[in-house]
């Protein structure tokens, strides 16, 4: 054996001699006590989270810890395998990674709607559109303030292909009346209250912190491209010390039947309307094809 050869040699011998002692310890290769969620911040903000996670603590004996930020840095989070499971709304950016393999299965768990909110006067007269792309070249043809998460999140990607479906590209450097705050959707909607701006949400986090956006009313809905779809990926387990085990058994989690009744009843009482609607079983085309209208839990299966 060359002399050249004994490092790379001898690092084989450790690296097989530490998997060994590894096995024979027991050791699984990941934390078994954590499982690292991934999420939207949007989906965090709505207060959904704070239901179901702790039922899953509790029946798993494990400890989630949850990591809020937007749909883009989620995704990159599990691309690089510094997270155990996703779950964001992006349904297209999600497939890139279902696709490269950095996930191995992808489930889809809920559903609600973007809408556009703005101040009750109205500049853009835009309320009662259901054309979203007729409705956001009323706003820029207006001029009327408009404030974007700008954070790469699934909210933001969606926003970017609405303008860009309305022939529309605004930025900060050409349009003043475009606002980038570069946060997430609690931030953002506070920003639009206080400017007196339009944005768009999803109906959830919306409804969630309506008490706090006194100047900020629902002006834009229905149309089926403001359907918000979101969804469980399982990272790869292969990508390092990842839960696969706890990753899988939460993916199993939202999907449940219980769960899932859960999921749309949340603040249901509260507002007289679902922030989330069950999808399990389901796919976006199937949703798409009858308009997001709602089907009872079970009924899909």
């Amino acid at each position: 054996m060359s002399r050249a050869l004994v490092p790379g040699w001898f690092a084989l011998v450790a690296l097989a001699v530490a998997s060994l002692a590894a096995a024979c310890s027991g050791d699984p290769g990941y934390n078994e006590d954590e499982l690292i969620l991934a999420t939207t911040t949007s989906l965090n903000d709505s207060g959904l989270l704070d239901e179901l996670v702790p039922i899953f603590e509790a029946e798993e004996d494990v400890k989630v810890k949850i990591i809020a930020v937007g749909t883009g840095a989620a995704l990159r989070m599990g691309a690089e395998g510094n997270a155990d499971v996703l779950l964001t709304h992006a349904p297209a950016s999600e497939q890139v990674l279902v696709e490269a393999g950095d996930v191995t299965a992808r489930t889809l768990v809920a559903y609600n709607d973007f809408v556009i909110v703005g101040p009750a006067d109205d500049p853009a007269g835009v309320a009662g559109m259901t054309d979203v792309s007729a409705a956001l070249a009323q706003i820029a043809a207006a001029g009327a303030a408009f404030a974007s998460r700008g954070d790469d999140s699934g909210t933001h990607k969606k926003e970017l292909s609405l303008w860009s479906d309305a022939g529309l590209s605004p930025s900060v450097e050409s349009d003043g009346w475009y606002l980038d705050v570069g946060q997430g959707m609690s931030a953002t909607l506070t920003v639009a209250n206080q400017r007196s701006a339009y944005t768009l949400t999803d109906r959830g986090t919306y409804l969630a912190l309506s008490s706090d956006l006194v100047d900020l009313i629902p002006l834009v809905e229905g149309d089926p491209k403001l359907l918000n779809f979101y969804s469980v990926m399982e990272v790869d387990g292969g990508k390092g010390r990842i839960n696969h085990v706890a990753s899988a058994a939460f993916s199993k989690f939202l999907t449940r039947r219980d769960i899932q009744m859960l999921i749309s009843e949340y603040l249901l009482e509260q507002y007289g309307r679902p922030l989330f609607f069950p999808a399990a079983g389901e796919t976006e085309e199937s949703i798409s094809a009858r308009g997001g209208a709602r089907t009872e839990v079970g009924e899909r299966r």
